[in-house]
């Protein structure tokens, strides 16, 4: 008598369905729900207050699930800022293709992202966490700096990468804290298409500029 029958058709593996190998579809339904919740979970509240418990319940999953996906959570955190691949690929082969420009493709990606109603909230929520816990601060600092802005300073091949990354990622935060967070007027308050006119020279000479050497710098000369 066979004590292991075989497995019903729906219960066969991917690989034995003709599937290719890899992550199941399953599997990325189960990561773009946690995903989703934790989205939503850090948009309400603040990243201190969001638990991962809160977050596998709003997703109908175990808590070891969740880490099992993403680590930790600054490590989810960070990926409910992430740029969908798409965008970050078209970015970088504009710095490759029209660098003189680069800086203007860059300021307007960043401020209609906070233009756009669906996203704006969840974004102003993500930045105040970042005053109240060092995590958020780590996290939203990796995610502009190896996921947005990295890659961007890499496909120009300028000297000192890290010094360009430094300065554009401290120049988009404190734009956006200044115009969504704290509303500092007239900033809060001047038309979008004004503003991205304004902060794209900046962000093109921290891309594509020439940086003062140190030494000139501290000399004045």
């Amino acid at each position: 008598m066979n004590e292991h029958p075989p497995e019903p058709p729906a219960q066969l593996s991917g690989r034995a369905r003709g599937r290719p190998a890899g992550r199941r579809a399953g599997d990325r339904t189960t990561h773009n729900r946690i995903l989703e919740a934790a989205r939503q979970r850090f948009a309400q509240g603040t990243y201190a207050a969001t638990t991962i418990r809160a977050i596998a319940a709003d997703a109908d999953v175990n808590p070891a699930l969740v880490l099992h996906y993403f680590g930790s959570k600054r490590d989810l955190f960070a990926a409910t800022l992430r740029l969908p691949l798409h965008v970050r690929d078209r970015i970088t082969t504009l710095v490759r293709t029209d660098p003189a420009s680069a800086g203007e493709h860059v300021a307007r990606l960043f401020l209609q992202t906070w233009q756009d109603p669906t996203t704006r909230a969840p974004l102003a929520a993500m930045v105040r966490s970042v005053f109240s816990d060092q995590d958020a601060a780590d996290a939203l600092s990796r995610f502009l700096s190896t996921h947005m802005i990295g890659p961007l300073v890499a496909a120009s091949g300028r000297d000192r990468p890290e010094l360009r990354i430094s300065l554009i990622v401290g120049h988009l935060i404190g734009l956006a804290i200044g115009r969504h967070i704290v509303a500092v007027s007239p900033l809060a308050d001047v038309e979008t298409e004004h503003l991205i006119a304004c902060v794209a020279p900046v962000v093109q000479h921290y891309l594509t500029g020439e940086l003062p050497d140190t030494a000139r710098a501290v000399d004045g000369r």
